[in-house]
């Protein structure tokens, strides 16, 4: 009997022991992925932020500067997670057939998600936009604040903050009205019938020369355009730099109003004229 109750001390005391060497072992790999891990999301933030300030002092377009920021964290989050995993001692070749399966079916269930990632990448590319342009897109308006890779992030007039999937930004109609040097605005400007209708125009021609934000070297037009019902209409075209487009629209549309009557000139309005009968 003593014989066999010093051979379980003994089996216990060697349970034991590897007992204690394999929690010393996976808590000294638990220790070094959980440090991996940490250290690794650190560096890649410093990465992150050494890139940002290369494409600053070599000023690249903001917009490839956002975008490839945001791919390379990805990357690196993915490659520190991978090497955590290695050092817990789980075969990668399995794991990464196992993540190549995972990604097959996430990618089916996230077709859109990955779509705006390809538009992403096109909107990159082709460049229809770039950081600060004034877009209207999706049914929204506004400057371009951030390109990242999965969405566009705009900046409305009114201050809001406005999401749009790359996706649908790369596949539908976009009006990027910061694109050209010079922008055409068009005024139709209406007169009582029975109005001097050449001063009418000698009065705009004279707007138009006196406001030093249009352009005088563009094709500035003004011709009759319509004998409407209760108005004849003139079209008043003429161009200016794009920054100073609503300068140019509210300042003539002023103008307008204030001084057409004291050249004789009478804004009309829609009015009907009732002529009764008596039997």
């Amino acid at each position: 009997m003593p014989e066999n109750t010093s051979e379980i001390q003994t089996e216990i005391v060697d349970n034991l022991g590897w007992l204690k060497d394999k929690l010393i072992e996976y808590g000294t790999s638990l220790l070094m992925a959980v440090a991996i891990i940490l250290i690794g999301f650190w560096l890649v933030k410093r990465i992150n932020k050494m890139v940002s300030s290369l494409f600053r002092k070599k000023d690249y377009d903001p917009s490839l500067e956002s975008f490839l920021a945001s791919a390379i964290s990805i990357s690196l989050r993915i490659l520190v997670i991978i090497t955590a995993l290695s050092q817990l001692g789980i075969e990668m070749t399995s794991f990464v057939a196992l993540l190549g399966a995972a990604g097959l079916a996430i990618g089916m269930a996230f077709s859109g998600t990955l779509s705006n990632l390809a538009g992403g990448v096109m909107i990159l590319f082709f460049k229809p936009y770039k950081v600060g342009d004034f877009i209207e897109a999706q049914g929204e308006i506004g400057h371009v604040r951030e390109l990242r890779i999965f969405n566009t992030i705009l900046l409305t007039l009114d201050n809001k903050t406005v999401i749009i999937p790359n996706g649908p930004l790369a596949n539908g109609n976009m009006t990027n009205y910061s694109s050209q040097k010079n922008r055409r605005v068009d005024f139709t400007v209406g007169i009582a019938y029975g109005d001097d209708y050449d001063m009418a125009k000698n009065t705009l021609l004279e707007f138009v020369k006196e406001d030093p934000k249009i352009i005088d070297e563009e094709a500035n037009f003004i011709g009759l355009h319509e004998l409407a019902d209760s108005s004849v209409n003139l079209t008043l075209r003429v161009w200016c730099k794009t920054e100073h487009y609503w300068d140019v629209y509210f300042k003539m549309n002023e103008r307008i109003y204030k001084e057409f009557g004291s050249k004789g000139l009478n804004i009309p309005f829609p009015q009907m004229d009732v002529h009764v009968k008596n039997d």
